[in-house]
Order: C-alpha cells, then sequence, then structure tokens
C-alpha cells in the first residue's frame, strides 16, 4: 500500500532551520513526482516546491525562494525540503504528495498529486 510519511517538524525560532523527511513506503519513488505544500489556519493549502522524478527540474513558490531548498534519495526511498531563515509566516502543516510522471517538469498544483502524507507542524515563533 503506498504510503508517504512527512516527519521533521517542530518549533524553531524566527531565522532558524528545519529539514522536512517524506519517506514513502510500499512503492519506489523513482518514477514519481514530488511536490510540498502547506496549509496555515484559515487560509488555503499552498504548493511550497517540487521536484520531478529525476530531480532535474524543481520549481519553488516566490515567498520561499531562495530560503528552502527540495531533494530527493532515491536510494532512501525519500525526499527532503531543508529550510532555512525560517519566518514566522512560515509556520503551517507541510504536506508531501506524489504522483507517478515521467515528465520533465514538475507541477506545483495539488490536484495534480494523487497521494498525500498526514502532514508535519512547522511552527516558527520567538
Amino acid at each position: 500500500q503506498l504510503q508517504l510519511v512527512e516527519s521533521g517538524g517542530g518549533l524553531v525560532q524566527p531565522g532558524g532551520s528545519l529539514r522536512l523527511s517524506c519517506a514513502a513506503s510500499g512503492f519506489t519513488l523513482d518514477y514519481y513526482a514530488i511536490g510540498w505544500f502547506r496549509q496555515a489556519p484559515g487560509k488555503v493549502r499552498e504548493g511550497v516546491s517540487c521536484i520531478s522524478s529525476s530531480g532535474g527540474s524543481t520549481k519553488y513558490a516566490d515567498s520561499v525562494k531562495g530560503r528552502f531548498t527540495i531533494s530527493r534519495d532515491n536510494a532512501k526511498n525519500t525526499v527532503y525540503l531543508q529550510m532555512n531563515s525560517l519566518k514566522p509566516e512560515d509556520t503551517a502543516i507541510y504536506y508531501c504528495a506524489a504522483v507517478t510522471t515521467v515528465q520533465a517538469m514538475c507541477v506545483m498544483t495539488a490536484p495534480y498529486f494523487g497521494s498525500w502524507g498526514q502532514g508535519t507542524q512547522v511552527t516558527v515563533s520567538s
């Protein structure tokens, strides 16, 4: 059974860093594009970043560009989101999602993804 599990969230001070992990079980990530999304209380879910199945294409929301880095380690069946220079407005539940595709470019649109993790809370506060 296809399953995604996020981890690495927590409470961090502004300016701090966290690394989120998205581990897959029941399938291999080799042919899946992965997206990271977040949802803050009272707000719609928004795309944060995505990475193509090959890892050759990545995209970032303007709000995180230059601060977040997405990467994948297919040998470990895991995708990471390194988050630096965190701001209070980054506070949200972060979700990873997967879609099987061989497209060269990744897509950062929630309906495009068919499988979702349960989310991990990230809180940025002093």
